[in-house]
């Protein structure tokens, strides 16, 4: 496993909580931001990259400023967050590496891009704590794999020689030949074993999508050992994502990384109506899943402490 420098770990501090738990707001989303914000492909095309941003600081300004960190984009959000003294002084800020989208190999598999011109030399540069990269892996296609697990070293390598903090967050995804039913049955598979080649890249604090259940989320803890998870929300409705968080929180993960569910019914190219929404629907959702933190935090890292001090004493 591999171990968080002091630095690293002051940066972790920051994006967590005053509980010790990550609450990090996501709107690094682009494409899918603007797929929420019309249903017209035409209209979509249209909506500027300044247009983004000043959703991104209504997200930051009236939602994130609750939690305890920001995800954004370096493409639309930043350096205008800070510049403009949109967010807080005690907000961290994650910024984002990955482009929008994806390429797609002649085998049909999931090719990951980076944010042009964005290393962690110019995160820093941006004001932010640490960065977020993002890959798509398919665990059981180990040849679906290896132009991501690149990015992957690249960004992990490149980060420690910057001694900056960078989260890793991957997705999985079907195949083109994939039923549903299939996929749906390999997805604790394929979240363990996407989390484990994140791992032997040397990741020291993950993103991760719910694997599924409660028993999964204690597997991905275990194969974590020290290294912190954060659970994802991927866009499921609020109440869903209320229940995964506590399968995750009671089993040992470090926190949440949410951006859709708590968001994606709020935002809007009218700025007044975003505020009036993110105020009236996101931030309630956003102290019920505090209080799921609270609740289950302390107790599962303690239980996990106690578990590893047994195995270190056998």
């Amino acid at each position: 496993m591999s171990k968080m420098s002091t630095s690293e770990l002051r940066s972790y501090q920051q994006i967590c909580g005053k509980n010790g738990a990550m609450l990090v707001i996501a709107c690094d989303q682009r494409g899918g931001m603007r797929t929420l914000l019309s249903n017209d492909p035409q209209q979509q095309s249209t909506i500027s990259e300044q247009q983004l941003g000043l959703i991104k600081a209504d997200i930051t300004q009236y939602l994130a400023s609750k939690a305890s960190c920001v995800l954004v984009d370096p493409v639309c959000a930043v350096p205008q967050l800070v510049d403009d003294g949109i967010i807080a002084r005690d907000t961290a800020l994650l910024i984002g590496l990955d482009a929008s989208g994806w390429d797609t190999s002649a085998e049909g598999y999931r090719l990951s891009r980076l944010a042009k011109d964005v290393d962690a030399r110019r995160v820093r540069e941006l004001g932010a704590t640490g960065g977020k990269i993002m890959v798509y892996l398919r665990a059981d296609q180990p040849e679906a794999n290896r132009h991501n697990i690149a990015i992957l070293n690249q960004c992990i390598d490149d980060f420690s020689r910057e001694d900056l903090l960078l989260v890793v967050e991957f997705l999985t995804y079907k195949l083109e030949n994939e039923s549903d039913t299939d996929y749906k049955a390999k997805i604790p598979e394929l979240i363990y074993g996407g989390t484990k080649i994140c791992l032997d890249c040397g990741a020291k604090v993950l993103k991760l999508p719910y694997p599924g259940s409660k028993q999964a989320c204690a597997a991905i803890t275990q194969l974590a050992g020290d290294v912190p998870w954060a659970v994802l929300s991927a866009g499921v409705d609020h109440e869903t994502f209320l229940k995964q968080v506590e399968d995750a929180m009671s089993t040992g993960a470090s926190g949440v990384i949410a951006g859709r569910s708590l968001w994606k019914d709020c935002i809007s190219l009218d700025r007044s109506t975003t505020k009036n929404k993110l105020e009236s629907l996101a931030i309630p959702r956003l102290k019920e899943l505090q209080a799921v933190i609270q609740q289950y935090f302390h107790a599962a890292q303690h239980g996990k402490n106690a578990s590893a001090e047994q195995v270190e004493h056998v």
